[in-house]
């Protein structure tokens, strides 16, 4: 199966809680975001209806001098067309992983992708031959205490919010229903941004070149995608004046 080399469109988990936000209702399909090895054998497919979902595989990953090759999807509002970049709003993300590296060394990793642009790249991974469950980029490093082998299936949550303790805006991660702290942004933290700013989301998938390996092979399927954008508290505030004027208005 050739590489899609333009759109996916595919039906995405969404809630909303005000018209105001774009609807979610896709992914955007960029394989090979890193090409190093082009003669290795890339395969990408996914899923319409619910629940969704995207798979990439990459067979023969193996040149005498290379690094990897990196397949990616984002979430879309637009069916595909291209990436939606959620404007510095609280959000909730979520998929099920399956990575397989055969073999698992050297490493074949996927997770979360996020672009900011206030602190750059975040990534929150599994790998093969680190077995490593693993957030790093952006303003926090956090790895979770359980492992990651070839060929599970793990869920995996990524949340932007705001610290209860703190006041601080912050990530806050889960992996097969176990949860990060807080990974606070601000002072201290990373180039210490306040916030995330304007941001896909979406995964990858990447494997590291063999150059003594022609069978060098992996794939990873991300299913049941979801995500749910969240209003600041004072559009929600704004959002429920306007329904108390519209139920005032019915009753005259």
């Amino acid at each position: 199966m050739k590489f899609l080399q333009n759109v996916c469109a595919t039906a995405v988990a969404l809630a909303t809680t005000t018209a105001a936000f774009a609807q979610i209702n896709g992914v955007r399909i960029s394989p090979r975001e890193y090409n190093d090895i082009p003669l290795a054998i890339g395969s990408s497919a996914f899923g319409v209806g619910s629940p969704s979902w995207v798979g990439f595989t990459e067979l023969h990953v193996s040149t005498p001098i290379a690094f990897a090759n990196r397949d990616v999807w984002r979430f879309s509002a637009d069916g595909g067309a291209t990436a939606y970049t959620i404007p510095d709003q609280y959000f909730n993300a979520s998929f099920d992983l399956t990575l397989t590296g055969s073999p698992t060394s050297p490493r074949k990793e996927a997770g979360f992708l996020l672009n900011s642009a206030n602190v750059g790249d975040i990534q929150f991974i599994v790998n093969t031959d680190g077995h490593e469950v693993v957030q790093f980029g952006g303003s926090s490093f956090y790895a979770f205490p359980s492992t990651y082998n070839s060929g599970q299936t793990i869920h995996l949550g990524l949340s932007y919010l705001v610290d209860p303790g703190t006041g601080a805006n912050a990530l806050r991660l889960e992996a097969n229903g176990v949860f990060s702290p807080y990974l606070d942004f601000g002072a201290g933290h990373g180039n210490g941004s306040t916030s995330l700013g304007a941001t896909t989301v979406g995964g990858y998938f990447q494997i590291v070149n063999d150059p003594n390996n022609p069978n060098n092979s992996g794939s990873a399927l991300f299913n049941n995608l979801a995500i749910t954008i969240v209003p600041e508290p004072s559009t929600l505030a704004l959002f429920g004046l306007g329904a108390v004027g519209l139920l005032i208005r019915r009753r005259k």
